[in-house]
């Protein structure tokens, strides 16, 4: 490993890309990689990653409090149950991402979600069904944009009808939900 990969702060060894941001530093600390199950903690992901479409994450993660105040606190129920008004109450929110397209999005992935849900019994064990042995990747192996598990994932999110969300977006959902740990190996939060 390349010591450009790396960054020692505070005493720490961390990922370089998290840099000095204390916002990102703490995100990178406590929960990038980290392996989750949750369906709440899966639809607050997808929501700000498909926020986050062409835009930097630290962007979306200094929002973050706001889009869980827009988003009914990423309760997947009340987001899919938002109507017109909702939207344009989301619309008027400084701050979130005020994106049309991606607010609409935001509120038809939540009722698909809901749908998966229905079917597999929970997002998580849809998700997994992608995953090698139905488990994380945990073996660093190099930094990706997406690999064949996210391009899977992303080709039937899309013909489901999810919006926002490719395979490089899939790909960055997955390395935050600890679906992939793409921490470098010589990272004191691997």
């Amino acid at each position: 490993m390349t010591s450009d990969s790396i960054l020692q702060t505070s005493g720490s060894t961390r990922c370089r890309w998290c840099g000095t941001d204390p916002l990102y530093m703490e995100y990178h600390d406590k929960e990038w990689g980290k392996t989750v199950h949750d369906d709440d903690i899966f639809f607050e992901f997808l929501t700000l990653e498909a926020a986050q479409a062409g835009l930097s994450w630290i962007t979306i993660l200094r929002r973050r409090d706001e889009y869980r105040k827009a988003f009914a606190n990423f309760d997947v129920k009340k987001v899919a149950a938002f109507d017109e008004a909702d939207k344009e109450r989301l619309l008027n929110n400084e701050g979130i991402i005020r994106n049309r397209l991606k607010i609409s999005s935001a509120i038809r992935n939540a009722q698909l979600f809901i749908d998966i849900q229905k079917e597999f019994g929970s997002f998580d064990k849809y998700l997994y069904s992608f995953m090698p042995g139905g488990k994380p990747i945990t073996e660093y192996t190099g930094a990706h944009v997406s690999t064949p598990e996210s391009d899977a994932i992303a080709k039937d999110m899309k013909k489901r009808g999810f919006k926002f969300f490719g395979t490089t977006i899939c790909y960055a959902f997955m390395q935050a939900t600890g679906m992939v740990n793409d921490h470098v190996p010589e990272c004191d939060f691997r």
